[in-house]
């Protein structure tokens, strides 16, 4: 299973002068060991602390640091464990910067609590993070819950008595013993913002950074994600020549990553995957099974590509992100992969930069209709269908950014299952409106 390693990461080091940079940007780790004991008037980067837990549900947790740290924010990952390793939902590992009980020192400009099931419970039943976020509330500083953890942690805890707020939709009857529940998507209510699951996880996070920074930093942070314009709405792919995608009972497939590699693209590929019962392998390019994500969070493979090579898989998919997807095209052992794969008129699949760094140079779009990040699309041969979120072309799905990652990985579940499987995931992760 993939684990997830993440770490703190400065200000400085997340700023970039463009968009294209701003979504890409990775650079080595040079932020001084992590103390718990700074407050957040000391630099000018807005103070974040997200908690994790054995439960916790990873695209929420990674949407919410990815998003944040763009806007230029200090996030803290806390554990409400004994150890800074937590098992979160659908075998993914997450190793926090420090532990909760470290950090009852510092001042948050924001806490915010990342759904999943026991993951709520567990903060829930942490008295350590019960004091912060009481203590954040009293001081007048923002806090926030996404999925489970509104009802689950901040209502137990007495936190939302008379505001207005959301959850995910099963612990609604929850929540309305203890707040004025409301469905909107995002709710915010003075100095709380609260949300409902996996699928309204972006936008909360970038309604947090226009909480923290304001509308135009929102914006900023905001448009390169490539976020859906009509949110809640049935998703749609766009299909050239199909193809049956066949598989043997269940889908083998490998999600190649390296460094640089964007984690929420990663991230919402296998958990969704995972989701669907496919059987996902992730593998590193690199000579060791770490690596180091574009948004500093360190994932650990399940295997380095030398050997999940020797296996055969029904799909082959790339995330993207601007240093991953170049060490992608210079790895012969996965491109010739992903030869045998498109000889063999087996499907393979990428998002955000890898169809224009690496399936395009490699002549694995010839003859085929794709789309990839806006800013790369002008190094595809054939363009005719940029525009389109996901495209689906015989046995090729390629897609756009960090904001089309649920579809693209819904339109897998799609070709592998069938439409009413896909969409059954898709209102139970809150894309669509159930």
């Amino acid at each position: 299973m993939a684990v997830l390693h993440l770490r703190h990461l400065t200000h400085h080091s997340l700023l970039s002068t463009s968009k294209l940079h701003h979504h890409f940007r990775f650079s080595p780790l040079k932020s001084p060991r992590f103390s718990c004991s700074a407050s957040a008037s000391s630099t000018m980067a807005k103070q974040v602390l997200v908690p994790i837990a054995n439960g916790t549900e990873p695209m929420e947790a990674v949407i919410t640091i990815d998003v944040i740290r763009r806007s230029g924010a200090d996030v803290t990952v806390a554990s409400v464990e004994k150890e800074l390793r937590v098992d979160a939902c659908h075998g993914v590992k997450i190793v926090a910067d420090a532990l909760v009980a470290d950090c009852k020192n510092t001042v948050f400009d924001l806490i915010a609590l990342p759904g999943g099931m026991p993951g709520a419970s567990n903060f829930k039943d942490c008295g350590a993070l019960e004091n912060l976020v009481k203590k954040q509330a009293a001081d007048g500083r923002l806090y926030a819950a996404v999925c489970a953890s509104p009802a689950v942690a901040l209502g137990s805890w007495g936190l939302l008595k008379g505001l207005k707020a959301t959850c995910y939709p099963s612990f609604m009857e929850q929540l309305q013993s203890c707040a004025t529940a409301v469905e909107s998507r995002v709710q915010q209510d003075g100095k709380v913002v609260t949300s409902r699951g996996p699928g309204t996880t972006m936008e909360f996070a970038v309604t947090l950074v226009e909480q923290l920074y304001g509308k135009e930093k929102a914006d900023e942070v905001s448009g390169p994600l490539v976020m859906r314009p009509n949110h809640g709405d049935e998703y749609t792919i766009t299909e050239l020549n199909p193809l049956e995608w066949k598989c043997n009972n269940v889908p083998q497939v490998l999600v190649p990553i390296a460094d640089g590699s964007e984690e929420m693209e990663v991230v919402m590929i296998i958990d969704i995957l995972r989701r669907a019962k496919a059987n996902v392998v992730v593998a590193s390019v690199g000579d060791n099974l770490e690596i180091l994500a574009s948004r500093k969070v360190k994932l650990v493979a399940d295997m380095l590509l030398d050997e999940a090579a020797k296996l055969t898989y029904d799909l082959v998919v790339l995330p993207g992100g601007l240093g991953g997807a170049q060490a992608f095209a210079k790895s012969d052992k996965l491109v010739n992969l992903l030869k045998k794969q498109a000889e063999s008129n087996k499907p393979y699949g990428a998002i955000c930069a890898s169809p224009a760094l690496v399936l395009e140079p490699h002549g694995l779009l010839k003859g085929k209709k794709a789309t990839a990040y806006p800013a790369m699309c002008d190094k595809l041969s054939d363009q005719s269908h940029i525009d389109n979120r996901v495209v689906v072309d015989g046995n090729l799905i390629t897609s756009r950014g960090p904001g089309t990652s649920m579809e693209f990985a819904l339109g897998i579940v799609e070709k592998f299952f069938g439409r009413p499987k896909a969409l059954e995931l898709a209102k139970g992760l809150l894309v669509v409106r159930q």
